[in-house]
């Protein structure tokens, strides 16, 4: 089964640092192979995530705060 991700959001976080971080979520696609024959066809997956530009994970907290993980 293919995945893919694809990009939701992007927007700038300030770390406990000082330092701003561009923080970028996703959704995760998987395609969708019963339409044979027919264009490429992606459905999301109901998984989403959000990662900083050099890849590291990031939760987002329910107090709208994000921890890199």
């Amino acid at each position: 089964m293919d995945r893919k991700l694809h990009l939701l959001e992007s927007f700038e976080a300030r770390g406990q640092d000082g330092k701003s971080y561009r923080v970028f979520g996703y959704e995760h696609l998987v395609r969708d192979e019963s339409l044979a024959g027919a264009i490429e066809h992606w459905e999301p997956t109901g998984v989403a995530e959000y990662r900083l530009a050099d890849g590291r994970r990031v939760e987002l907290e329910n107090d709208g705060s994000v921890r890199i993980t």
